[in-house]
């Protein structure tokens, strides 16, 4: 049996590291693909493993692996620095036959390892990225990352505020204007008056934070949401004079990347759910502070519904460059 090595961070795993572990699979009856990881890592080593297990979980020889990278030396030249990484190889993984890479410490780290070494694409001429500049700007990289991976880059945009200061609208209206999935006021769609139960909270609180799940698992570099459950635990705690435990867990499922809080200052509109009409000065300030007590930044949206829009699609432009 040929039994060949790939290792990496795959911080996160791209199509770069696809093509050289499809490769490398080509010529090996079994491949190994060492994860390395420390607590430190800036993409949780877990979630990765994961990522690398689900995108080759059709091909057999390709054996995902995890390994904690607590053996490595900087301070070492070369030849001895690979020299560890060989026998920490040794120590954890069969013979290793062929040693596969696009990096300057391919050879050396094979001679070590006694093993052949295959170079893939070393200068990046046929997949031009890396990591590096993916975390730094997934957006200018998005065609380069898996379909699996790209929901932990897209970022959440919550349109928050007291009713009537129109988050539906312009939640539908960016997602029509940049052709991306946007998640609507879920507890419309559960409940037709305000004449609601613990029962009826709780199931707005899942449904909307499984919506965004979803939403956000399609979406194409940004997800646009209507609400959030801070909003749903403000109003369980005026209908209901209460706010169930698990609202708060569910609150801390889903963190948004940026938050509109919208004015009042344009005109109330009723409708069958809406009761703050001589009341939206205090319930405004109520939104803003339960954002503030929780150290969470916010862009404060006001002016007539033409400026608003004008605004935020310059914040919008400017995150998607």
């Amino acid at each position: 049996m040929k039994r060949g090595l790939v290792i990496g961070k795959f911080m996160p795993i791209h199509k770069g590291h696809i093509a050289l572990i499809n490769f490398a699979a080509t010529y090996c009856d079994e491949l190994i693909v060492s994860m390395s990881f420390t607590p430190e890592d800036k993409i949780d080593p877990a979630l990765r493993f994961e990522w690398l297990k689900e995108i080759f979980k059709d091909q057999p020889n390709i054996k995902p692996a995890i390994i904690p990278d607590d053996f490595d030396d900087e301070s070492l030249p070369l030849n001895e620095r690979t020299n560890i990484w060989a026998v920490r190889m040794r120590e954890v993984y069969p013979k290793i036959d062929v040693l596969f890479s696009s990096e300057f410490y391919g050879p050396p780290f094979a001679l070590n390892l006694q093993a052949e070494h295959i170079l893939f694409d070393e200068p990046r001429k046929f997949i031009p990225v890396s990591a590096t500049l993916i975390r730094n700007n997934p957006f200018q990289y998005w065609e380069f990352i898996p379909e699996v991976v790209r929901p932990y880059f897209v970022k959440k945009i919550c349109f928050y505020g007291p009713e009537s200061t129109g988050k539906s609208t312009m939640a539908e209206k960016m997602a029509l204007h940049y052709h991306i999935v946007f998640v609507p006021e879920v507890a419309r769609e559960i409940i037709s008056t305000n004449d609601i139960t613990v029962d009826d909270i709780i199931k707005i609180g899942k449904a909307q934070t499984q919506r965004v799940k979803e939403k956000t698992g399609i979406a194409n570099k940004i997800v646009f949401c209507d609400t959030d459950l801070i909003t749903t635990k403000i109003y369980s705690k005026y209908y209901l004079k209460e706010v169930p435990d698990i609202l708060n867990d569910l609150e801390n499922e889903i963190k948004y990347d940026l938050y509109f809080l919208l004015d009042i200052d344009v005109e109330w509109v009723a409708d069958h759910l809406r009761d703050f009409g001589d009341r939206r000065l205090e319930m405004f300030n109520l939104f803003k502070s339960e954002l503030e007590k929780r150290g969470i930044n916010y862009i404060h949206i006001s002016g007539n519904y033409n400026e608003r829009e004008e605004k935020i699609k310059k914040i919008i432009d400017s995150i998607l460059l």
